[in-house]
């Protein structure tokens, strides 16, 4: 297997690549204790977890 890895030479490719989009934020919690409850200060980025899947 080793040997297959080195002939095809996937050891020069990346790990991993990721695509990012430019998030805008326009608003900021001006309550710091909700804030800190909801883990991020950006109302945009509050997406509670319902455990439930998106269909």
């Amino acid at each position: 297997m080793q040997e297959r890895m080195k002939e095809n030479h996937i050891d020069k490719f990346p790990l991993a690549m990721a695509y990012v989009p430019w998030q805008k934020f326009d608003r900021v919690y001006e309550d710091l204790e909700k804030a800190y409850c909801n883990g991020t200060i950006f109302p945009e980025l509050n997406k509670p977890f319902t455990g439930r899947r998106c269909v």
